[in-house]
């Protein structure tokens, strides 16, 4: 069965797929944040789509990887070997699409279904930064496409306010106090994430990605404490925002992110086969205000930066794309469990032969 073609306000499909000259499974959800153009070109060697091709690269200066990117979507392996396209950093990118899968869910693959000649429905895309489609155009109406996506990241535009909850005084400050002693009594172990590799749920550091420290609450006796705080004082304020009942926590940890080394670029939570069952997302600041920087941001939504007071949080879905921004004076401490119910502990456990090595299984009890 054909997918249909977008039209004007459908969400863009998420997809991963290999990238020339970049990585083996691109994750196209984390684009989000900027305005798109996809180029769904086929092949190259035909002259329409090379035509198109070539009006990208004379406008290049659009695509800048702040405001906007360009992603050309292939089916021909002659293309790359060829040199008919080429990565351009910053902003220019190619997908190829040999097994066809992203230009079947674009509803670029017609009639058979074959991707050959006719059949395939070469045409541009113009994308918000929450990836949703603005319009569609034709393949020899690059030019109308590239006005609009030029008007579009040039004209003012008011950040949104992000789906998020903050809720102040969830700690005291004397609790908060006591986290931050512990942190400094151990120093923290650098902190990574999570990325499927080659089927299965991989911890991974890169610093060019994330730099922050933690270190985890071990005693039993203080865990009971901050879940007793957050039952008291965090649980009602997600049921009446939210509707959602939390019965689980992930991680009892004081992250540290310093100045100069303290980031995490843009992600999302729940995208790996071992954080599928993560649901919403906790920021306790432990200090709020002797450090620049540091604060969350969810540029599906715009620029708006997001800070809770001290002892406060900010809880949000673990499937919006947000960052952690960087640092610049003194250490910001928070934190950071992840909630979750029962029906997801279910998809937790179920999960457990997709966990590559020193990823800890995880037995509902």
């Amino acid at each position: 069965m054909t997918a249909n073609l977008l039209l004007p306000g459908d969400h863009a499909p998420w997809f991963q797929a290999p990238a020339l000259s970049g990585a083996p499974q691109y994750a196209f959800q984390t684009v989000a944040g900027r305005h798109v153009a996809m180029l769904f070109l086929g092949s190259a060697r035909l002259e329409a789509c090379a035509a198109a091709l070539r009006l990208a690269l004379e406008r290049r200066r659009i695509f800048d990887d702040h405001k906007a990117c360009f992603f050309g979507v292939t089916l021909d392996q002659d293309d790359a070997a060829q040199g008919r396209i080429a990565q351009s950093l910053p902003g220019i990118r190619f997908f190829l699409d040999y097994d066809r899968k992203v230009s079947a869910a674009y509803g670029a693959l017609g009639g058979r279904g074959d991707g050959e000649g006719v059949e395939y429905r070469p045409h541009w895309l113009i994308l918000d930064r929450a990836l949703r489609v603005v319009q569609r155009f034709p393949i020899d109406q690059g030019g109308e496409a590239l006005d609009l996506l030029e008007t579009l990241v040039s004209a003012p535009t008011e950040d949104e306010w992000a789906p998020v909850l903050l809720v102040p005084n969830v700690f005291e400050p004397e609790l908060c106090r006591e986290l931050i002693d512990l942190y400094e009594s151990d120093g923290g172990a650098e902190s990574g994430f999570m990325r499927d590799v080659d089927g299965k749920t991989t911890l991974i550091v890169d610093a060019a990605h994330k730099q922050r420290r933690d270190c985890m609450i071990e005693d039993e006796a203080l865990r009971g404490r901050l879940v007793a705080r957050m039952n008291r004082r965090l649980s009602p304020a997600l049921e009446r925002a939210f509707r959602f009942e939390a019965t689980r926590i992930e991680r009892y940890l004081v992250a540290c992110y310093t100045a100069g080394a303290g980031h995490f670029r843009p992600h999302r939570d729940n995208t790996t086969k071992g954080t599928a069952h993560r649901q919403f997302a906790v920021t306790i600041n432990l200090n709020a205000g002797d450090y620049d920087g540091g604060d969350l941001r969810f540029p599906e939504y715009g620029g708006r930066t997001y800070r809770a007071p001290t002892g406060g949080a900010v809880v949000f879905s673990c499937s919006l794309l947000h960052e952690a921004t960087p640092v610049t004076r003194g250490k910001r401490y928070a934190f950071l469990p992840f909630l979750y119910n029962e029906e997801a502990a279910r998809i937790r456990e179920a999960n457990n032969p997709y966990l590559g090595e020193g990823v800890g299984e995880y037995r509902i009890g």
